[in-house]
C-alpha cells in the first residue's frame, strides 16, 4: 500500500486499434550504421519483395565518393564479377562496385505480440505488424564471381589440349523406365528440401517503389497508422467484459479443452463467436439466419456491444425489407461459385435473388411463376431464394417469413432512408437487366411507410380481376368506334363487317385461374394473357381475311404491318431464339404499354405473327421434341433469327441446324460441328457468345431457348 501511495497514477492514455495497415506493416530491421547516417539519406535503388515468402531484397547505393571508401578493391571486385567487358547484363555497369543488396530473413514466425505505435495529441495508436524481416548484406555477387573464374580456367584448359587428339570412343546408353510413383514417395517429394527450394524459386517477384521519408506519399501512408474512427466505435476489440479479459489472461488448460464435446466443423458456438471481431460476428450470424430483426440481433451479440456500432455493421452484409434484414446475396454466393442445381454463375444468382428480395420491399406476397417467369432461372433456384425469405400458403403463393417490423422504422429514420436510397439503384438495375416496363411494376401508394401497403393473394386476384374487365370493356368501346367508323366509310365498300358474338370463354378461364395455388399476375400483360388471343377478345382473332373493314396487318406497307414487323425484328435482335408461346407473351406486353387505339389494336392472329416473322429474316426450327414432352404446340414451334448482319451468324445457323436434328446436345458435339464448318481458328469466346444467345444449359446438356420443360 505503501508503494502505491508513492506512485500515484501521473496521466491516463487512450490506446486504439489502428487496423488499416494490419495486413500490409511489415518491420525492417536493417544492420547497424553510425548514428549520423539514416537509411534514408542512402539512395534506394530498387526494392522487390516475394509475399507468400515474405522475402525482400533491396539494392542500396555506395557512397564511392567517402574516404573510407577503398576504390582499388571497389574496381577489383567489379573486374571479378563482370570481367573486362561491361555490357548490359553486368551487375556494376561504372566498372565500381558502387551498390550492395540486402536479402531478408524472418527473425520471427509469429508476430501477434507486436505492433507499431503511434503517440499524437495525448493517444496511443497501435497497428499489428505482419512481419517482421532482417536486412542483412548479400555476397551473391562473389558466386557469380567464382562462376566467372571457373569458366576462364576451363577455356584455358581447353585451348591447352591437342587438336589432334582422336575423337573419343562411343559409349553405351542405357535406357531405364521409371515405376509408377507410389502416394508415400510422393509425399516425401513433395517435403523435401529441394522441392521446397524450386517451389520458392518459382514464385515471382513483384517490383516495388521506394518512398523516402520526406515524400508526400509517405506522410500520406503514415496517415494509416491512425484509428479512423477515433470515437471508439470501430475498437469494440479493445472494449472486454472483465469475464472476457480473464478469460484472455487465463485459457484454459489443454486438459480441459480435450474434455469438451467436438462440434462439427460448420457449427461454431455463442462463446466461440463472441471472440471474433464485432464484423464477423454480424457477418456469420446473418449468413446462418439469413433473415433476422434488429432486436433479435442485439439479443444474441451480448448486452455490453454498442448499437450504433451493430448499425453499420449491418449495413455492409444485409438489406433492410419491411423492417427486417436480410443477408445480402453476394454474401451467399460469392464471386466464383455457381448454382449447384443449374451451374448458373453467382452473378446471376445474385441478380435473381435480389429480384425476389426487391419484390417484398412492394408487396407481403410474391408469386414463384413470376419470379421464374423473369429472372430465366431454374425451379430449384428460384425455390431456394423463397425459403431464405418466405413460407409457401397454399392458394396465395410465398409470403414474407417475419412480421413488419415498424418499431425499428419508427426508431431509426435515418437507415431506412439510406436503405431507401440503395433500393431505388437496385431497382434500376434490374429494370435495365430484365427489360421491366416501368407501367407494370408495383408501385406503393403514396404516404404510406407501414404494413398497411402490404396486399394479400386474394387482393392481388381482385385488383386483376376489376383491371382485367376494365380492359376488357376499354377494348369493347374501341371495337365499336371502328365499327361505326368502318359504316360510314365509302372507301372500302366491298368488305363484310364480321359479326360475331363476344365469348365468354375468358371469363371462365379467368375465374379457373384464380382457383390455382398461386394469385395471378397484376401487370397489365397478365390480365390480357388470360382475356385475350394475341390482344383480341376470345374468338375475335381473325385468320388472313381482313378483320372489321381492314386489310390484314400481313399486307406490307399498312401502318398495322409496319409497326408489327417493327416489333418482331426489335425482339429478334434482343434474343435470337423465341418460342411462339413466348413470342405471344412478348406481344402481349408490347401491347399492354401501347396506348388505347393504337394501330395494333386492330387484331393480330397467330398467322399474321408468324408470317411477319417468317418475313422478318427469321425461320422456324423444327426441333425434334420427345414424345412424352409437356410441351404444348405453341411451345414446340420455335423461331429463330437467321442473319443478323454480326460476325456470329455462320456460328449461328450451324447451331440451329444441329438442333434441327436434335432436342439436346452437349457442348463437345457443338464445340466440334463448330470447329469443322467454322474452321480450327474458333475461340472459346466466340463459341460460349453463340450458346449464350441461343441456348441455355440444364443438367449438363444443352437446349434451344424455351424448349427445354425444367
Amino acid at each position: 500500500m505503501a508503494n502505491e501511495e508513492d506512485d500515484p497514477v501521473v496521466q491516463e492514455i487512450d490506446v486504439y486499434l489502428a487496423k488499416s495497415l494490419a495486413e500490409k506493416l511489415y518491420l525492417f530491421q536493417y544492420p547497424v550504421r553510425p548514428a549520423s547516417m539514416t537509411y534514408d539519406d542512402i539512395p534506394h535503388l530498387s526494392a522487390k519483395i516475394k509475399p507468400k515468402q515474405q522475402k525482400v531484397e533491396l539494392e542500396m547505393a555506395i557512397d564511392t565518393l567517402n574516404p573510407n571508401y577503398c576504390r582499388s578493391k571497389g574496381e577489383q571486385i567489379a573486374l571479378n564479377v563482370d570481367g573486362a567487358c561491361a555490357d548490359e547484363s553486368s551487375t556494376y555497369s561504372s566498372k565500381l562496385m558502387d551498390k550492395q543488396t540486402f536479402c531478408s530473413s524472418q527473425s520471427t514466425s509469429n508476430t501477434a505480440r507486436y505492433a507499431a505505435a503511434l503517440y499524437r495529441q495525448g493517444e496511443l495508436h497501435l497497428t499489428p505488424l505482419h512481419g517482421i524481416l532482417q536486412l542483412r548484406p548479400s555476397f551473391s555477387y562473389l558466386d557469380k564471381a567464382d562462376a566467372k573464374h571457373r569458366e576462364r580456367e576451363a577455356a584455358n584448359e581447353a585451348g591447352d589440349s591437342s587438336q589432334d587428339e582422336a575423337e573419343e570412343d562411343v559409349k553405351q546408353i542405357t535406357v531405364r523406365f521409371s515405376r509408377p510413383e507410389s502416394e508415400q514417395a510422393r509425399q516425401r517429394r513433395v517435403q523435401s528440401y529441394e522441392f521446397l527450394q524450386k517451389k520458392h524459386a518459382e514464385e515471382p517477384w513483384v517490383h516495388l517503389h521506394y518512398y523516402g521519408l520526406r515524400d508526400s506519399r509517405s506522410e500520406h501512408e503514415r496517415q494509416y497508422l491512425l484509428c479512423q474512427g477515433s470515437s471508439g466505435v470501430e475498437n469494440t476489440e479493445l472494449v472486454k467484459s472483465p469475464s472476457e479479459y480473464l478469460m484472455m489472461l487465463m485459457p484454459p488448460s489443454p486438459e480441459e479443452e480435450k474434455d469438451k464435446p467436438v462440434a462439427p466443423s460448420n457449427v461454431l458456438s455463442m462463446a466461440q463467436l463472441r471472440t471474433l471481431p464485432l464484423a464477423d460476428q454480424i457477418k456469420i450470424l446473418m449468413k446462418n439466419v439469413k433473415v433476422m430483426p434488429f432486436a433479435n440481433l442485439m439479443s444474441l451479440l451480448g448486452p455490453s456491444i454498442d448499437s450504433v456500432a451493430v448499425l453499420r455493421g449491418i449495413q455492409k452484409v444485409a438489406m433492410l425489407v419491411q423492417g427486417n434484414w436480410v443477408v445480402k446475396s453476394d454474401i451467399l454466393y460469392p464471386k466464383d461459385s455457381s448454382s449447384p442445381h443449374s451451374g448458373v454463375p453467382a452473378e446471376v444468382l445474385c441478380r435473381g435473388r435480389d429480384f425476389v428480395m426487391w419484390k417484398f420491399t412492394q408487396s407481403r406476397w410474391v408469386v414463384r411463376k413470376e419470379v421464374a417467369a423473369v429472372t430465366k432461372l431454374c425451379t430449384e433456384d428460384v425455390k431456394d431464394f423463397l425459403e431464405h425469405m418466405a413460407v409457401v400458403r397454399i392458394n396465395k403463393g410465398w409470403e414474407f417469413i417475419l412480421p413488419y417490423d415498424g418499431e425499428f422504422i419508427k426508431k431509426h429514420p435515418d437507415v431506412v432512408q439510406r436503405q431507401h436510397m440503395l433500393w431505388s439503384g437496385i431497382q434500376a438495375k434490374l429494370e435495365k437487366v430484365y427489360n421491366l416496363v416501368k407501367e407494370t411494376l408495383p408501385k406503393k401508394p403514396d404516404g404510406q411507410s407501414g404494413p398497411a401497403g402490404l396486399v394479400s393473394g386474394d387482393q392481388r386476384v381482385q385488383v386483376a380481376r376489376s383491371k382485367a374487365q376494365q380492359n376488357h370493356a376499354l377494348l369493347e368501346r374501341e371495337l365499336q368506334r371502328r365499327k361505326e367508323q368502318v359504316r360510314a366509310s365509302t372507301v372500302l365498300p366491298g368488305v363484310r363487317i364480321k359479326e360475331e358474338p363476344v365469348s365468354e370463354e375468358g371469363e371462365e378461364e379467368e375465374e379457373q385461374e384464380a382457383e390455382d395455388e398461386e394469385p395471378m399476375d397484376t401487370s397489365l400483360g397478365g390480365g390480357l394473357h388470360s382475356r385475350l388471343a394475341n390482344g383480341l377478345p376470345g374468338g375475335r382473332a381473325a385468320g388472313g381475311d381482313s378483320f372489321n373493314g381492314h386489310p390484314p396487318p400481313g399486307c406490307a406497307g399498312t401502318p398495322v404491318a409496319r409497326e408489327l414487323r417493327a416489333f418482331v425484328e426489335a425482339t429478334f435482335q434482343r434474343q435470337f431464339v423465341l418460342t411462339l408461346s413466348e413470342l405471344k407473351r412478348l406481344f402481349n406486353l408490347h401491347l399492354a404499354s401501347l396506348p388505347p387505339g393504337h394501330t395494333l389494336f386492330s387484331g393480330i392472329s397467330d398467322r399474321m405473327l408468324q408470317d411477319t416473322v417468317l418475313a422478318a429474316g427469321c425461320k422456324q426450327i423444327l426441333v425434334p421434341f420427345p414424345p412424352q414432352t409437356a410441351a404444348s404446340p405453341d411451345e414446340q414451334k420455335v423461331f429463330a433469327l437467321w442473319e443478323s448482319g454480326d460476325m456470329s451468324d455462320q456460328h449461328r445457323q450451324v447451331l440451329l441446324e444441329i438442333f434441327s436434328k436434335n432436342y439436346r446436345v452437349r457442348r463437345n458435339m457443338i464445340q466440334s460441328r463448330l470447329t469443322q464448318e467454322c474452321g480450327e481458328d474458333l475461340s472459346k469466346q466466340e463459341v460460349d457468345k453463340v450458346l449464350k444467345d441461343c441456348c441455355v444449359s440444364y443438367g449438363g446438356m444443352w437446349y434451344l431457348k424455351g424448349t427445354v420443360q425444367s
